[in-house]
């Protein structure tokens, strides 16, 4: 669907609810869930623009010298819907204008260092005087107490304080981290949950509260049970990408790619006769050698021997098969099983297809539409929709700031306005 079809059908679950961002790189993911489900989300950048716009990768064939602030694809998808203001809040005007958004406002995001916006006059004691409901949420690296909270980090650091980075590569190599600022990801989407509910309370109460996300907890929460492993049993639980923890359970080679199959180990071993019945039905060479006792053994099944002859029988059958086949009939037999999708793969799945989960963005000054991922949930009453295209820098100074917004230097406005 394209963004004016979607926006035409609902108002949004969260139409009514103004929200003030202040740009920076772990709070845009969290800002926009809240505008994608139709709060008003005023994103509050330094003249000049967000330096998040120049996050690559960039479309390179704008010719319109006006729409370069957004050649980054990322700051599109992050930033869709929201609307644009330029402050300069090292100073009185720019703090002065804060003070306004905020006092009609019920939520402000940001992700400065603790303390920060307190020494400019526009920390949460002094925004909340203006509007005891105002709820604020902080996003930073390690919350806003402890020894390490003033130091600076970025996404790669919070992923290797929390511990998450070290679970990620290979056995016999250097950790390896998550594309696509996780870390940020993860801390936004715990900030929305958390803001979600200082909101509600707010709205039930009239009081508002400050609401500190450490970014560093969020990736120590990612790492689910590392840490009672390590507790309970003194285990240290490290990288296993690439090898086969069990025979019968792991990535596999096919024909156009791999696959992710459980049919044994911890938990899959009742999928281990399923697996066998399936392998028989299919002809599948040498299957008695997977036949025996020691095969429904976890111990056994831990065995160098026994990843190598379910890798000869089964492994030397799967390339001969494409991984759609290989899951249709794990499927049918009850034995789990997963394609892995690349991003091809993905584009044309006709379950996606079938949710509308993929959207046309028609962003103003491109050459083309760009498809971008949707929502991964439905409200069946207020849909979720993209509210619009992303901003240029400033773009509703005029609308938002009012009349305060004719005084402001030229850079602080953008260029349309400034013709």
């Amino acid at each position: 669907m394209t963004i004016e079809s979607s926006v035409a059908s609902s108002r949004g679950a969260l139409s009514g609810v103004r929200v003030i961002e202040i740009a920076g790189p772990a709070v845009q993911y969290c800002g926009k869930m809240f505008a994608d489900l139709g709060a008003e989300v005023i994103l509050v950048e330094p003249p000049g623009g967000a330096h998040t716009r120049q996050t690559g990768p960039f479309l390179h064939t704008l010719a319109d010298a006006a729409t370069q602030p957004l050649r980054s694809l990322s700051f599109v998808y992050l930033n869709g819907g929201k609307k644009s203001v330029t402050l300069d809040l090292q100073t009185d005007e720019g703090r002065a204008a804060l003070h306004r958004l905020a006092a009609g406002a019920q939520l402000v995001i940001e992700g400065g260092w603790p303390g920060r916006l307190a020494e400019l006059g526009c920390g949460y004691e002094a925004l909340s005087a203006l509007n005891p409901a105002l709820v604020m949420t902080s996003i930073t690296p390690y919350g806003q107490t402890g020894p390490y909270s003033a130091q600076e980090a970025e996404d790669l650091v919070c992923m290797a304080t929390g511990g998450f980075l070290y679970l990620g590569g290979y056995p016999d190599g250097p950790p390896i981290g998550a594309y696509g600022n996780q870390a940020y990801s993860c801390g936004s989407m715990f900030g929305a949950v958390a803001s979600m509910l200082a909101l509600t309370h707010a709205e039930a109460t009239g009081q508002g509260d400050h609401v500190d996300v450490s970014i560093q907890e969020c990736m120590v929460l990612a790492m689910e049970n590392a840490v009672q492993f390590y507790e309970l049993e003194g285990t240290l639980r490290r990288r296993t990408a690439g090898l086969q923890r069990f025979a019968g359970t792991g990535v596999y080679e096919c024909a156009d790619g791999h696959v992710y199959m459980m049919a044994g180990g911890i938990g899959a071993n009742r999928f281990w006769d399923r697996t066998i019945d399936w392998f028989k039905k299919e002809g599948v060479p040498d299957v008695e050698r997977l036949a025996g006792d020691e095969w429904r053994e976890t111990a056994y099944l831990q065995t160098d021997e026994a990843k190598r002859i379910f890798m000869e029988v089964f492994g030397t059958w799967a390339r001969t098969k494409t991984k759609a086949y290989l899951y249709a009939a794990a499927q049918d037999r009850h034995v789990p099983a997963a394609a892995v999708n690349a991003v091809d793969d993905l584009v044309a799945s006709p379950q996606l297809a079938s949710r509308d989960y993929f959207v046309e963005v028609r962003q103003p000054g491109w050459p083309e539409d760009i498809r971008m991922p949707g929502a991964p949930y439905r409200l069946a009453r207020t849909p979720w929709a993209l509210q619009g295209p992303a901003p240029l820098p400033g773009q509703h100074n005029a609308q938002l700031l009012g009349a305060a917004a004719r005084d402001l230097p030229s850079s602080h406005r953008p260029a349309e306005e400034i013709r």
